[in-house]
C-alpha cells in the first residue's frame, strides 16, 4: 500500500512510501481509506510540538479519515466488507468523561493515522457513515465536528435562549456556527474580512465582526447582546483572543477552550474570572459516543460539512500549508 510518512519532523520530510498492506486481528477490520481531513494539531505534530506526546520520526500523519471494509478480523461482528465507516479520533475512549486510559492513543500523533490507502482498526473505534454523505464530508467529522458538538452541546448544552461567538472560518467554528444554528440558538462570529464575515452570515450567523477593525469585539458583542453578554464563547485562537473572549462573556458563561493557533500562553485577568463566576473548560476532541452524536445531528438537521478543498494524498504538503497558513474556509481534505 501507499502511505505519506513523516520521515522527520518537518512538513519538508513528509514522503510516499510503499508499506505491506496490513491485515486484520482478532475484533479488528481493515478499512481501505478514501479521503482524510486535517486539523491545526496535525501542523504542530509536524513540527514535533507535541513533544514526548507523539512520534518524531516514521510517523503516518492525520486523525480523521473515513473508507470502506475491505476485511474482517476473527470475532469482528459489527461490521461487513463493503460498510462504508469513519473513525473516532481516540480509538479507546467510546463513552463517559475523558480518562487517562483512553487518551493514550490518538491517531497521527502518538499511533500512525489515517494518511494510508490501508488501515486496521479496531471494530470499537469505527462508526457506519450514512447514505447520502460522502467519504470526504464524512472524514471532516472526528476531530474538527466532534470538538465542536462538544463545546456547543455537550457541555455548552446551546438552546433558543443562548448566543454563542465563533472565531474565525476553520472547520471547528463552521461546525459549532452550523450545531449551534441547528439548535436554535444565535451566533456572533469573528473573522478578517468582510467577505468572509457574509459567508458566515450565509451559514445563520445573526452578526458578524471584523477582529482586524475592532480590536475591542469583545466589548462589541456585549453590545450585540444589549449588555448581557454571550453564553458560550468557542475559544479556538488562544493567547490573543481569551482576554476579549472573557470581556464577552456574561455572567456564569462558559468560555469553551479548544485552540491555540495564536499561541499556548496568555495572561488571565483572574478577578474577571472569579467575579463574573466564569466557567473556562478545555475541549480534548471527544469520545465515539460524541462522533455518533455528531453523525446523527448532521442527518437530522441536513449539516453539510463545509469544504474548502479537496487535494490528492500525494499533495499532503500543500495542504499542511494551506492550514498553517490559515487560508481556508472551512475543511482542507485529501483523498486517497
Amino acid at each position: 500500500m501507499k502511505a505519506m510518512v513523516m520521515q522527520s519532523t518537518g512538513v519538508d520530510n513528509l514522503r510516499l512510501v510503499d508499506r505491506p498492506d496490513p491485515r486484520p486481528g482478532a475484533g479488528e477490520v481493515l478499512v481501505r481509506l478514501r479521503a482524510a481531513s486535517l486539523n491545526f494539531r496535525d501542523v504542530l505534530a509536524l513540527k514535533g510540538g507535541y513533544g514526548s506526546r507523539q512520534k518524531q520520526a516514521d510517523l503516518v500523519p492525520l486523525s480523521d479519515g473515513a473508507g470502506e471494509v475491505v476485511e474482517t478480523g476473527p470475532g469482528s461482528n459489527r461490521f461487513k466488507v463493503g460498510d462504508r465507516v469513519v473513525n473516532s479520533f481516540f480509538p479507546g475512549w467510546l463513552a463517559g468523561p475523558p480518562d487517562e486510559r483512553f487518551l493514550q492513543e490518538d491517531l497521527g500523533g502518538m499511533s500512525d493515522g489515517v494518511a494510508c490507502e490501508l488501515r486496521v482498526f479496531s471494530q470499537d473505534a469505527l462508526l457506519p457513515i450514512p447514505a447520502d454523505m460522502s467519504f470526504v464530508q464524512a472524514a471532516t467529522l472526528p476531530c474538527a465536528a466532534v470538538t465542536a458538538w462538544n463545546a456547543v452541546r455537550a457541555h455548552g448544552q446551546a438552546g433558543p435562549e443562548h448566543v454563542v461567538l465563533t472565531q474565525g472560518s476553520g472547520g471547528v467554528a463552521l461546525f459549532a456556527l452550523q450545531f449551534a444554528r441547528a439548535a436554535g440558538a444565535g451566533v456572533i462570529a469573528l473573522s478578517s474580512s468582510a467577505e468572509r464575515l457574509e459567508r458566515l452570515r450565509g451559514l445563520g450567523a445573526m452578526h458578524g465582526i471584523n477582529y482586524r477593525e475592532d480590536a475591542d469585539w469583545g466589548k462589541t458583542a456585549r453590545q450585540v447582546t444589549r449588555g448581557r453578554g454571550v453564553d458560550i464563547v468557542v475559544e479556538t485562537a488562544g493567547a490573543q483572543t481569551l482576554k476579549q473572549s472573557i470581556r464577552a462573556t456574561r455572567l456564569g458563561g462558559l468560555i469553551a477552550m479548544i485552540g491555540m493557533v495564536s499561541g499556548p500562553t496568555a495572561e488571565v485577568n483572574l478577578p474577571l474570572v472569579a467575579m463574573g463566576s466564569l466557567r473556562i473548560h478545555g475541549i480534548a476532541v471527544g469520545s465515539r459516543e460524541h462522533l455518533e452524536q455528531v453523525l446523527a445531528a448532521c442527518a437530522r438537521h441536513r449539516i453539510a460539512p463545509v469544504v474548502d478543498r479537496v487535494l490528492p494524498l500525494a499533495d499532503l504538503a500543500e495542504a499542511v500549508r494551506c492550514v498553517a497558513a490559515g487560508a481556508q474556509f472551512g475543511k482542507v481534505c485529501v483523498e486517497i
